[in-house]
């Protein structure tokens, strides 16, 4: 197996943001989801578009070998923060695995209770 490198890492990540991005645009029928340039310190996660309750959702897509959750979701937290997002998740790549229906999604209980139905949660990191 190839070695990692910065540009391989960089380049499957942002396949797995397109993909995260092309399937829910497909799912949701909305042409308005796409993959969002990167926007330094005031990062507003990867997918562009996602909305739910008439709020935004901030999406952070992951594809590393090495699982951080705990730091995934301060990150999707912090960028949902600067979005004005209700909520931030990530959806992570399972490797091995390209469908991207196949992927998986994390949360906090707070951030699925929201998209149950709950109100908005309040992030304080």
């Amino acid at each position: 197996m190839p070695t990692r490198t910065n540009r391989s890492a960089r380049a499957a990540g942002t396949r797995h943001e397109t993909s995260v991005a092309t399937y829910l645009a497909q799912q949701l029928q909305d042409d308005r989801i796409e993959r969002r340039a990167r926007a330094g310190a005031k990062d507003r996660g990867d997918i562009a578009g996602i909305r739910y309750r008439g709020r935004r959702v901030v999406i952070e897509a992951k594809n590393t070998t090495r699982t951080n959750l705990a730091g995934w979701i301060k990150e999707a937290h912090r960028e949902a923060g600067n979005d004005d997002a209700a909520v931030g998740i990530v959806v992570a790549k399972r490797h091995g695995n390209a469908d991207p229906a196949d992927q998986w999604v994390h949360m906090t209980l707070a951030d699925l209770a929201w998209l149950l139905g709950a109100d908005a949660p309040t992030y304080d990191e």
